[in-house]
């Protein structure tokens, strides 16, 4: 499973459960449109830390990085370590 994949699962399991997964454009502002509140992008950090080994404490968490599935994307692809995440 490629890292956009792993993370539109997520948001539609934790966020959108009555949502395909395919219909949630990687585009979609989560933060604008209410589907990730502040408590939920707590959860989705600690989603990367756990998945990803991502250390929260050693980078930058930039709310411009979690606005979507494709910045989500990004940001684990610049923060976290090497093969981390790999299924």
């Amino acid at each position: 499973m490629t890292h956009i994949q792993a993370v539109r699962t997520f948001i539609v399991e934790e966020f959108l459960p009555d949502v395909p997964a395919g219909e949630l454009a990687d585009d979609h502002d989560l933060l604008e449109n209410g589907i990730v509140d502040s408590l939920g992008l707590l959860k989705v950090i600690a989603w990367l830390e756990d998945r990803y080994g991502i250390d929260a404490d050693t980078v930058d968490l930039d709310p411009e990085s979690f606005t979507t599935v494709a910045a989500i994307t990004a940001f684990i692809e610049q923060s976290a370590p090497k093969n981390a995440g790999a299924v």
